[in-house]
């Protein structure tokens, strides 16, 4: 997720975004909206993420991937949250992973990609063999299936301190990053997108019993860098 974005992107009209899709659904109003060259998500009328960008979401799935073990040799990954598509897109690019799952809770998201206008971003990795989308709620998806993945990458809030709905918060807490866990292999991948660092966050996973606990950064144009972090399931 962004929480915003740079007004004085190239790319940005100066005109005033153009809806394109408005729905209210169990968990409130998503918009789609054009402004320039730029597709972006508003969720409750709160900015999640537009186009203008993927560093963020390819980092998240590449640093999962680096590290894991080495003789992980097809791994398979979940992407918590659709979004506009970087992090399928960059995974399904990646002949390495074996199977590519995507958990998104609003079908509005979904449908853009299916038949609308993100499908000139994800149509492809949508289509490959590897892809399964679930319309699920992450939370209720990590706790109550017997899945089990070599990464989970998240990026469902602006982080741990900063989360998009009020229920999110759990994924967080001692018991959500318990059921992270039991969804991972043995040596298996957690990581998850901030908009900040939080050293508070990175106890918690200690805490939990992740290993090899680390945050690593991603510049932005202005402001506070981006973070991802990452920690391993003990064998």
């Amino acid at each position: 997720m962004h929480v915003s974005y740079e007004p004085n992107d190239p790319t940005e009209s100066t005109a005033a975004p153009l809806v394109l899709d408005r729905r209210t659904g169990p968990h409130g109003e998503v918009v789609l909206r054009r402004h320039g060259e730029l597709l972006q998500i508003i969720a409750n009328g709160v900015f999640l993420m537009d186009t203008s960008d993927g560093r963020s979401e390819r980092l998240l799935v590449d640093a999962a991937r680096d590290a894991l073990p080495r003789d992980r040799a097809r791994p398979s990954v979940l992407i918590g949250g659709l979004g506009v598509g970087f992090s399928l897109v960059h995974a399904a690019a990646d002949e390495r992973w074996a199977r590519i799952d995507v958990v998104e809770r609003e079908r509005a998201i979904i449908e853009w990609h299916q038949n609308g206008p993100l499908y000139d971003i994800s149509g492809k990795a949508l289509a490959d063999r590897r892809t399964r989308i679930i319309e699920a709620d992450l939370l209720a998806y990590v706790h109550d299936r017997n899945e089990r993945y070599d990464a989970l990458c998240l990026d469902i809030d602006n982080g741990p301190d900063w989360t998009v709905t009020e229920g999110n918060h759990s994924l967080y807490s001692p018991q959500g990053l318990a059921a992270c866990a039991r969804m991972l292999n043995s040596g298996g991948v957690l990581a998850i997108w901030s908009a900040q660092p939080s050293g508070d966050f990175e106890e918690s996973l200690r805490n939990a019993g992740f290993s090899n606990v680390r945050t690593e950064e991603i510049p932005v144009v202005r402001g506070v860098p981006d973070v991802v972090h990452l920690a391993i399931r003990a064998a």
